[in-house]
């Protein structure tokens, strides 16, 4: 068996991530295809995450793939949770994953809807969401984007409340204009499109999905584009774990033996009795790259990417993760964590190392930092879809 060592998985992730100075990508559009897909939950992580792993980057540049050459795109991915992906990625995640969170999706719709009396009873539920579905799809292709408050004012049915969660301690109400436009981004028919304000905003825009891609995303196989997924993440993220395959794409534990029998992955030997998975043409040496430093954002797709973190996080993790499993923006020393960073009040970057790395080693992280700090400008980053972290309250203060 194959062994390969901590030494040779950081060299891996330097290359394959785009993280080492020579390994950097061209453009956003390579970032993402070379990643699998990046985490978009926080707009501004889609961002910096780009910056760490390009040459002289811009907010300009991410724009101009995501919302003109539409050559990159967001949608609900895997575990529920909101990516930006390359075009020929996207319809094997909406097969692969997508799929199956819409259909949860819509269930749990259709129940807020029975709870909400539109109609007299399941049939007549369903009835309803089909025809007020038909009549977002018209409203948004006629105005070409709006966002969800734009669109409830242009039929009375989109501006029905709906109850959440009725009779437990946090019922809510929401239009249902905002619930079906994240069910039909879930199927694959809308899309999330420019962001109303700064590029750091959560107040999305909504298009029809063929803007992005013209006759709308091919259809896959289930167990193919499983597979395919797979397949893109050993490549990015190999040697891995089944454990780590299973929590990345939030699927069940049948599906990832289903999955990994038919790709027939080669068992390599991790150490400490840990064995990992790789595809069968993927078993060269990686050679190491020069000592690389970086500033991920929060959520990023890096230190997201395993279930199993150890080998490059060590005992950092209470620091840096929230209390849901979250990771907040981490400091990257030649492919392991070594601290942390986040913005002072004046909206200077400040960093926080865990370990002592050297002076020479600190320099280069900090000069990082100030990389980063171009592109960022005065934007002032927050966390908004996830906890702060012990360290993000230590550097605010």
């Amino acid at each position: 068996m194959r062994r390969i060592d901590v030494a040779e998985r950081r060299a891996r992730l330097g290359v394959r991530h785009r993280l080492a100075v020579a390994a950097r990508a061209k453009d956003p559009v390579e970032v993402a295809g070379d990643l699998v897909a990046l985490h978009s939950t926080d707009p501004s992580s889609v961002y910096v995450a780009t910056w760490a792993r390009t040459n002289g980057g811009s907010v300009r540049d991410v724009e101009r793939v995501l919302y003109e050459d539409r050559s990159l795109i967001r949608l609900l991915g895997m575990r529920r949770t909101v990516f930006v992906t390359t075009l020929d990625v996207a319809p094997v995640m909406q097969a692969a994953c997508s799929k199956a969170v819409a259909a949860r999706e819509r269930r749990k719709l259709l129940g807020f809807l029975a709870a909400s009396k539109v109609a007299d009873d399941e049939a007549g539920v369903r009835a309803w969401l089909a025809e007020t579905e038909d009549i977002a799809v018209r409203a948004l292709a006629a105005r070409g984007e709006a966002t969800a408050a734009e669109l409830a004012g242009d039929d009375p049915r989109l501006s029905t409340t709906v109850v959440l969660s009725a009779g437990k301690s946090y019922e809510g109400t929401q239009k249902v204009a905002s619930r079906l436009l994240l069910l039909l981004a879930a199927e694959g028919r809308v899309v999330r499109g420019r962001p109303r304000g700064s590029w750091t905003s959560h107040q999305y825009r909504w298009a029809p999905l063929t803007d992005w891609s013209p006759g709308g995303l091919a259809e896959w196989d289930t167990h193919e584009a499983e597979q395919e997924l797979a397949r893109r993440w050993l490549r990015a993220h190999g040697p891995a774990t089944a454990d780590d395959l299973r929590w990345w794409a939030g699927w069940t534990k049948t599906q990832v033996k289903r999955v990994l029998t038919a790709l027939e992955p080669v068992e390599v030997d991790l150490g400490g009795g840990t064995t990992g998975l790789l595809l069968p043409d993927d078993l060269a040496e990686t050679e190491p790259p020069e000592p690389w430093a970086a500033l991920l954002p929060a959520l990023d797709s890096t230190p997201m990417g395993w279930h199993e973190r150890d080998w490059f996080l060590g005992d950092h993790g209470p620091r840096l993760f929230d209390r849901v499993g979250n990771i907040g923006p981490s400091l990257w020393w030649d492919g392991r964590i070594v601290g942390g960073w986040a913005q002072d009040g004046s909206g200077e970057i400040v960093c926080r190392f865990l370990e002592d790395i050297g002076a020479d080693a600190e320099a280069t992280v900090r000069a990082e930092a100030e990389r980063l700090a171009v592109p960022l400008g005065d934007v002032r980053l927050s966390a908004r879809t996830r906890g702060r972290t012990w360290l993000e309250d230590e550097l605010a203060k």
